[in-house]
């Protein structure tokens, strides 16, 4: 493993308790920096910053607004102000056509995937344009530059992500923050437990590696968008889909 240096850094990871989150926050911490793993599931968030050097798990819910800001004032509290933040929380929903798509988990997808990353977004900049310094990075998903069938709800928030990114990223050009995200093909991970076995044999079929990805390769990706070395990108997605992204 190549090691960043992220010393001195300060990182919060959303869903940081597990799967992706958890090697991400891995990455990050193994790099020198102390690592605030946000997650729904604060007991497991608590376990998993337990293996970690300097981390903190934090129990927070990311579609609440004031539960972000109660937070990033723990984490700021326990570690010092965030210079990192990834975005990583997120679920699959349903798999099922938009026609008998339930409208309720069409909501909770779209409020977790994309509304919960605009708030850890609102919520971190202002601390960071202040200090002059912060990357972001958002995980985003190759759904959400192909779109998945019956997938309509996960692909069109991951789709929300990347413009968010984009706008984003040019909104803070002229700072020292930096706003770019991770579109990956499929990595097995827990979340495939949301998903029926005709959707991920769907997804495998369009990876021309013939494999699915790790979770450390996302990880070893993010870790230099979190880094200082990450100084001219910005506003940007980056494909880690082992051959399928076509733009």
């Amino acid at each position: 493993m190549n090691r960043l240096d992220l010393n001195g850094r300060v990182a919060v990871v959303t869903g940081g308790a597990r799967g992706i989150g958890l090697a991400i926050a891995q990455r990050l911490a193994a790099s020198g920096a102390r690592v605030a793993l946000w997650d729904m599931d604060g007991d497991e968030a608590g376990r998993a910053a337990a293996t970690l050097d300097g981390a903190a798990g934090i129990a927070v819910d990311v579609t609440d607004d004031a539960a972000v800001a109660a937070a990033l004032a723990e984490t700021e509290r326990r570690l010092g102000p965030p210079d990192v933040l990834v975005n990583n929380a997120g679920i699959t929903g349903p798999n099922a056509p938009v026609e008998s798509y339930p409208v309720a988990d069409w909501r909770r997808v779209i409020e977790l995937d994309l509304t919960g990353v605009f708030l850890c977004c609102r919520a971190a900049v202002p601390g960071m344009r202040a200090r002059g310094y912060g990357r972001i990075v958002n995980i985003a998903s190759i759904a959400g530059k192909e779109g998945n069938p019956n997938a309509a709800a996960y692909s069109a928030a991951k789709a929300g992500v990347i413009a968010l990114t984009k706008a984003l990223g040019k909104e803070l050009a002229e700072t020292g923050v930096r706003v770019n995200c991770v579109t990956p093909a499929a990595v097995r991970t827990a979340i495939f437990d949301q998903m029926t076995e005709a959707q991920i044999r769907y997804m495998f079929s369009k990876i021309p590696m013939g494999r699915f990805g790790l979770a450390e390769e996302v990880a070893a990706l993010v870790g230099w968008l979190a880094s200082e070395e990450c100084s001219f990108s910005t506003g940007a997605v980056f494909d880690v889909s082992g051959g399928r992204a076509t733009y």
